[in-house]
This record gives C-alpha cells, structure tokens and sequence, in this order.
C-alpha cells in the first residue's frame, strides 16, 4: 500500500513545483501512457536570456504529435547538449553556481540510455534530485503495464491508478482542480489533495528577476542547500 501518490507527466528540466511535489508524495509516476502534444513542457523549458528576458531551451523529438510520449524519440541528443550549453554561457562568471549546473546538465545527457524523451527527462529529474539531497524513486507508467479501465474522463487516469496501485492519498500539482471529481475519489476512499506553493525568490544578478522558469535558473543563482531548504520548508498540501 502507498500512502501517498503523484503523477507527472516527464518534463524536461522543470519548475521548483515538480521537485515540491517529488518531496511530498512516498512514491511517483512519470505519466508517460497519454499523447504527446507539440509545444509543451515535455521537451522544452524556460531560462534567463542574458539580455533581461527569457528564452526556451528545446530538445527537437521526432514528429510524434498523436503517439503516446513513451514513444517519443529525441533527434539529435548531442546538438541540443551543445546548443543548451551554448544558451547557458550567458551564466558564466554572472552565477554562482554555473559550473556545477552546466556539469549536471551535461552528466543528464551522458546517462541517457538510448532516445526516449521519457529518458531524458527522467535523468533531468534524477540529476537534479542528487545534486540537491532528495530522493528520486519515481517509476515510469509505461513500465508498469497498468490493467487501466476505459477512460472517462481527464481526472479519472489519477483516480484509477492511485486505486490499482493502492494508494491512501493522492496529491496534484497546483493546477488542475477542475478536472477532478471529488465524489468519485470519496467513493473510493482515497484521499485527494493539491500542493499550495509558494513562490521562490531570489537574487540574479544583473538580470531582472522572473518567476516560474526551469529549475536550472534557480540552481544558477541559489546553493542546492537553500533549494532544498526551501522545498522542505514551503510546501504545504491542502484540500
């Protein structure tokens, strides 16, 4: 029995809420079973872009728009490290911590074993899970084999999951209320919560301040201590 549940869809180096939420369930789901749809967090994040705004930075994956993620397929590993790398420079001698977040980007690709995208994005977690302290232990949907019913509805996938694998509680990211139904959750004796964030802020140098972007701007400009002290200190579940 999990007492408590997440599920994610695997983004690529994502925001300080994906690490909140890793922080607060016993065990996740890279939720890699759904289509992958173009434009999305999936293989592309936001970062500073040297000159007081941002830019994505983007991993090109194979035209998979209508196949499921799991078969998504990387084009080109080692340009897009390069040209990542390349958008990172702006960093340099501006960061503190450049040097070990562009060491963690580069070992993200090295440890990649063949060209899933769910791969890669899974090593971005683990990486950066290690480099701050926390536990990674999450499991890919696709790996489970799930014996899933028909599928009514967006809210039920995390429904029928968190019941077949047994869990007490399931907790969502921010966003999504809408497409859960509570009463089918209190039908099945499962607890639904959602994670209450507060925003991280915190000092960029030259650069104007701007929220939300990938966690590597946050790992820039910030110890993984005081990261991680954050995540333990202002997560908080609700209702």
């Amino acid at each position: 029995m999990i007492k408590t549940l997440g599920i994610m869809q695997p983004y690529f180096f994502p925001y300080l809420g994906y690490y909140q939420l890793i922080a607060s369930v016993e065990q996740g789901l890279l939720f890699d079973i759904v289509d992958y749809h173009r434009k999305s967090w999936m293989n592309r994040n936001r970062i500073q872009d040297g000159h007081g705004g941002w830019q994505y930075i983007t991993v090109p994956v194979s035209r998979a728009e209508g196949h499921r993620i799991e078969q998504t397929r990387v084009i080109d590993a080692d340009a897009a490290r390069r040209r990542i790398r390349g958008q990172l420079e702006h960093y340099r001698h501006k960061a503190p911590f450049f040097k070990q977040v562009l060491e963690m980007v580069e070992r993200t690709f090295a440890l990649c074993q063949g060209d899933r995208l769910t791969e890669l994005n899974a090593r971005s977690l683990q990486t950066v899970c290690d480099y701050l302290g926390m536990d990674f232990t999450w499991k890919r949907c696709s790996q489970l084999r799930l014996p899933l019913p028909p599928i009514e509805h967006a809210g039920q996938w995390a429904l029928e999951i968190s019941d077949l694998l047994h869990a007490q509680r399931y907790i969502n990211a921010p966003g999504g209320r809408a497409i859960f139904r509570q009463e089918e959750w209190r039908d099945r004796q499962i607890e639904l919560r959602f994670l209450e964030l507060s925003p991280m802020t915190y000092d960029t140098g030259p650069y104007p301040f701007i929220e939300n972007l990938s966690i590597l701007d946050v790992l820039m400009w910030n110890a993984p201590q005081q990261v991680a002290a954050f995540i333990d200190g202002q997560t908080r579940v609700v209702c």
